[in-house]
């Protein structure tokens, strides 16, 4: 990837209004000739693996590929399972440096999922592991298929679920009391053949750091 600018300066932003936490969606903040080079990127550059979490006591392959990048330290456990943070891919740091500009977060880690197609998935979670601090800052960029994105709020039945299509080169950014009300998930869609990479970047809290404040 050369180190142009990746996004549409000029890309406007929705403010979703939720309760109990904040989400700010771009559509188009990487415009389609981007999107189109990172993808195609990222799924030869990737060091794609199926990793196998455990569930309700059983080890099973999650239904997606993945890998997990970051700066020395920036390790991550769910689910049973150590990720332990490979040195950044030179793409994903170009847009680490870019994301950081545009959202006023700092992250030093990412996960990286690739959704080969429609059959493949994750289920309802938070992001609400004790090393990613209070209140986190996710940034999640889409590339790829067209996926729907559904929140559901973890106590109050009064709401709607709630859906969400996150295009090809999207930016979502969830922060606030989000992942500590909230779950969300990525479902199964017939029909769907493209793949799909979703890239979250955080940070993860390690050593005698601090999560950063954000502006």
């Amino acid at each position: 990837m050369s180190q142009f600018s990746l996004f549409d300066a000029g890309s406007d932003h929705l403010d979703i209004d939720l309760p109990d936490g904040s989400l700010r969606y771009w559509p188009a903040l990487i415009p389609a000739a981007a999107a189109d080079q990172l993808l195609q990127t990222l799924l030869t550059q990737v060091a794609w693996e199926q990793s196998e979490i455990t569930i309700a006591g059983q080890r099973r392959k999650i239904p997606r590929l993945n890998a997990w990048y970051g700066e020395r330290g920036a390790d991550y456990r769910y689910s049973g399972r150590l990720f332990r943070a490979m040195p950044w891919l030179p793409s994903l740091r170009q847009l680490l440096q870019q994301l950081e500009q545009v959202s006023g977060a700092r992250f030093n880690s990412a996960l990286v999922n690739l959704y080969r197609d429609g059959k493949d998935s994750v289920d309802w979670h938070s992001d609400d592991e004790p090393e990613l601090g209070a209140n986190p800052v996710i940034a999640s960029i889409s590339l790829g298929a067209v996926r729907r994105f559904q929140l559901k709020h973890k106590t109050r039945r009064d709401l709607a679920l709630q859906t969400l299509q996150l295009e090809h080169g999207s930016l979502l950014l969830m922060a606030g009391a989000f992942q500590h009300h909230w779950r969300h998930r990525l479902p199964k869609m017939q029909g769907v053949s493209a793949p799909r990479i979703n890239i979250t970047f955080r940070w993860v809290v390690h050593g005698n750091q601090r999560a950063p404040v954000v502006a």
